[in-house]
């Protein structure tokens, strides 16, 4: 499997996850929310910087499903759903990862018919903190 490409811009992000939570860089400056981290706000090109926690719930934006994977590593693992989640508390930034059936399961352990743009999903953390999803269940 492939690891995380970490850059200082985004070594915050992967810190908090692999602690469990989902964080997001906001600018110090005019608060707006931004993903994926870069150095300077995009609204206001202030180069200050926070790291603000989200409830780690969304919706799915958008979905694939590869068929055949294009990195040998995953051709046994084909088909897996890699979702798009647009975050509850902040619509306008997107999240990728897999859609899993639990916390830790593989990233085949989901039929990919399950999968339906607008389901609620909440990201789940397992070891090393590379962020998955599961599906929220109505309640």
């Amino acid at each position: 499997m492939l690891e995380p490409v970490v850059d200082r811009d985004g070594a915050p992000f992967w810190r908090y996850a692999a602690q469990g939570e989902l964080r997001v860089q906001a600018c110090a400056d005019c608060h707006e929310l931004r993903f994926p981290p870069r150095p300077c706000c995009p609204h206001c090109q202030s180069f200050g910087t926070e790291w603000r926690a989200v409830g780690g719930l969304g919706r799915v934006w958008s979905y694939a499903v590869p068929h055949p994977p294009l990195l040998p590593g995953y051709a046994e693992l084909a088909p897996y759903v890699v979702i798009v989640v647009a975050l509850e508390e902040a619509p306008r930034i997107r999240v990728v990862g897999n859609l899993v059936a639990a916390p830790g399961a593989p990233i085949n352990s989901l039929a990919p018919e399950r999968v339906r743009i607008g389901a609620r999903v909440r990201a789940v953390f397992p070891e090393g903190g590379l962020p998955q999803w599961v599906l929220e269940r109505a309640s």
